[in-house]
């Protein structure tokens, strides 16, 4: 039973059968049968979870006010420094939400929908650079659509994948692995933390295909798929930069890598300076999606992990460059293993050892069970029974 499903029962307090509160001078039990005290903490969750709704009440009407704001008055200032000045207070109110938000599910998702996205989405915008960019105009649905949700308009028609993980199987797969994670007691750490890399890329795509989904039917707005199978991938540059979380990967080469590339290539060096600096930035900005769920200090082992992979891909794209010459380099068999097993494993090292600890992944799959118990109890119980009716 998660964390947050506890309960502190006061000394000398008996629970009875029927629910009522007595006292006693003995040693205390507890009579009360399971499910009424599941009772108890479910009714205890939607009334929390009935906060929660009202905070995010208040986190889309003021995105939605800011991005009106941004559309209808930052839009007619010159791009450049003045334009982003009128944008620093949006940006101050978007990287404060999360902090009404208590659920770390809802408070994850907002930031970095809405803290990290939709910020370097309007920091671009100020340049008019970017999703947002006026050119060519976008209607006021389409302009909200693409700042706050995780979407890259299709531009090239993709090849299909080559393992058939459509939407079904996602949702699928992602609920099995939090079937799994009742008996995490059971299972080696390690086999538990290569699940929970498992759960971490299907909570990621059935999130953003969700995201996809809505963009389309709102706006009619065809996006890209979130990731490109990433377990496919066969170098570090291949990974990051191609297959994994493609939303993420383009926003910070646009904001950070592009930009850093222009300015300091002469100073520092043609790879090293942006390549790390992207990577540390990816970093910073994951550690503070880590304080938004957990609401505790940094570690900076994220910060580590994505630093070191900065790291080797500058090494990695040295002895490409070396290799290329001699025209030799790894069969896809060998290399994507390699590649695969390095990203799997300083993620057990670095990535995931602050989120255990912290619970972050406890909460999150409390939550989420709630939430199909509550899309199980609220829809399809009731259109099952319809449906009966009907026959």
């Amino acid at each position: 039973m998660s964390n947050i499903f506890k309960f502190r029962m006061m000394p000398k307090i008996l629970y009875s059968f029927n629910g009522d509160l007595q006292t006693q001078n003995t040693q205390p039990t507890i009579h009360t049968p399971k499910p009424h005290i599941e009772t108890v903490e479910k009714k205890t969750y939607q009334m929390r979870m009935e906060g929660e709704v009202r905070s995010l009440i208040t986190i889309g009407l003021s995105v939605l006010a800011s991005l009106c704001y941004s559309y209808f008055i930052v839009s007619k200032i010159p791009k450049g420094k003045l334009r982003l000045l009128s944008l620093l207070p949006i940006f101050s109110i978007f990287f404060t939400l999360p902090l009404l938000l208590t659920s770390s599910l809802l408070t994850g998702i907002t930031g970095l929908f809405i803290s990290w996205l939709a910020t370097f989405k309007l920091a671009l915008f100020a340049f008019d650079l970017g999703p947002l960019a006026a050119d060519p105009s976008k209607s006021l649905p389409v302009f909200v659509s693409i700042a706050c949700l995780p979407i890259k308009i299709k531009q090239n028609q993709h090849k299909p994948p080559k393992l058939p993980l459509n939407f079904a199987v996602k949702v699928l797969g992602f609920g099995v692995f939090i079937g799994f994670y009742d008996y995490k007691e059971l299972i080696h750490p390690n086999i538990f933390l290569g699940l929970l890399c498992c759960q971490v890329f299907l909570f990621i795509e059935v999130n953003f295909d969700l995201c996809n989904s809505l963009a389309k039917s709102t706006a009619g707005l065809e996006a890209e798929q979130p990731s490109d199978e990433p377990y496919l991938s066969t170098s570090l540059q291949d990974f990051w930069g191609r297959r994994w979380n493609l939303m993420v990967t383009n926003m910070l080469r646009q904001t950070v890598y592009k930009p850093l590339k222009s300015a300091a290539e002469k100073v520092v060096g043609k790879r090293l300076s942006p390549v790390v600096a992207t990577f540390v930035v990816s970093g910073l900005m994951h550690e503070l999606l880590f304080y938004y769920v957990t609401r505790a200090s940094p570690s900076w082992e994220m910060t580590c992990f994505f630093v070191l992979h900065g790291l080797c891909l500058v090494v990695e794209l040295g002895l490409k460059s070396l290799f290329s010459r001699q025209q030799w380099r790894l069969h896809p068999a060998v290399s994507a293993p390699l590649t695969v097993g390095f990203v799997v494993v300083t993620s057990f090292w670095l990535f995931f050892p602050p989120l255990v600890r912290a619970g972050a992944f406890d909460r999150v799959v409390a939550e989420t069970k709630f939430c199909f118990e509550l899309v199980r109890e609220k829809i399809l119980t009731p259109l099952n029974t319809t449906m009966l009716k009907n026959l």
